[in-house]
């Protein structure tokens, strides 16, 4: 599938959406939704927020509309939509707005948003769904945001020492993703006892003595791909290494039973009996155990109680943790199976047996 082939997938998916809400046309103001209907249109400036500098208006008979002030305008034009059929109706930052814009080209009409704008009514929680089922165009971007993100994680844990701090580990990984265009929307560091106290460590100024834990949410056109890697100086305690097998049995528990079709509150109770069968069958209760990813750093977290299904192509980050340590990649669940697209080919593995199957887990990766 090209570009335009997936371009044309997602007018069919609009329209459908629009006719099914009853709506004439729709506002995306989101980054997120931005990048999904435009195959990876970039419309951000600042990464503190998921809204965008600029906003599409989508409308049933499917014309779309860039909405813009003059100085987003040229650079989107000129380096984020040439292959998207579009109109501008742009205005001076000094003087128009954008809901001002809109409502000058859909007055009258029954309009949605992904975001509380003006009157419109919000329907992103709908809307995502259209997200869910990846093309194969974005597949292939998609690997390729992977093998970024999993390298960088793998030569950063390379070149780390003892000695260094949290923040140098955090600058190093994150040059390594810039430099391939992905932007680190999360970016975690912590180092030994850090690992087992907080399950959400921003880096700080402490050195590094025994172990560091990375973790990454990397984004490149719209798409973001989450993991986690471990690197340990010196042999590990034996209280480590069977913690870290205990939750990259977890993790392989919850990747083997990503399949289509399947209820996503039974991968997650599945992902709790691994928890119990390991021995640490309360470490779940301490932090989330992930959920479907792609164009949202998770677009929700998954629960004993969630009703949704997995999508055909749809992408899901788990990360299981257990203090001290924790497993953690992106997988989209192919027809044919779980494939992992976030893997370190130089890291240490572990092999996981589930069901009969061998999945392959990182293991801390010893120096």
């Amino acid at each position: 599938m090209t570009v335009i082939d997936e371009l044309v997938e997602k007018d069919r998916r609009l329209t459908a959406f629009l006719d099914e809400q009853r709506l004439d046309g729709i506002l995306l103001c989101r980054q997120a939704n931005f990048a999904w209907a435009t195959g990876g249109a970039d419309n951000h400036v600042g990464i503190a927020t998921d809204l965008g500098a600029a906003w599409l208006l989508c409308m049933a008979e499917g014309r779309k509309y860039l909405i813009s002030d003059n100085i987003e305008l040229g650079r989107l034009q000129d380096e984020e939509l040439r292959g998207v059929t579009h109109v501008s109706e742009s205005f001076q930052w000094f003087e128009g707005n954008p809901i001002a814009a809109v409502e000058k080209l859909a007055a009258g009409k029954a309009i949605g948003a992904d975001y509380p704008t003006g009157s419109y009514r919000v329907v992103d929680k709908e809307f995502a769904r259209l997200r869910y089922s990846l093309t194969p165009a974005e597949i292939e971007r998609y690997r390729g945001v992977g093998v970024r993100v999993g390298e960088a994680l793998e030569q950063t844990c390379a070149a780390a020492a003892p000695g260094q701090r949290e923040h140098e580990l955090a600058a190093g990984l994150a040059q390594r993703l810039l430099e391939h265009g992905v932007t680190p929307v999360v970016l975690l560091v912590a180092a030994d006892e850090r690992i087992a106290r907080y399950r959400h460590p921003l880096p700080t100024d402490r050195p590094v003595e025994k172990c560091a834990m990375l973790v990454v949410c990397g984004r490149r056109w719209g798409l973001i791909v989450s993991a986690t890697r471990l690197v340990h100086f010196g042999r590990p305690s034996a209280d480590r290494i069977a913690r870290h097998r205990a939750v990259a049995e977890v993790d392989a528990t919850l990747i083997a039973n990503t399949r289509p079709g399947r209820r996503v509150s039974d991968v997650f109770l599945q992902g709790v009996a691994a928890y119990e069968r390991t021995g640490y069958p309360e470490e779940w209760h301490h932090h989330h155990q992930g959920g479907p990813t792609g164009y949202a750093g998770r677009d929700y977290r998954a629960t004993a109680k969630t009703t949704e299904e997995v999508r055909p192509n749809q992408a899901f980050a788990w990360n299981p943790s257990i203090a001290g340590t924790k497993s953690e990649d992106t997988v989209i669940a192919r027809p044919t199976g779980p494939e992992i697209i976030s893997a370190s080919p130089g890291f240490p593995m572990l092999a996981v047996e589930i069901d009969g199957v061998r999945w392959a887990r990182p293991d801390l990766y010893v120096r």
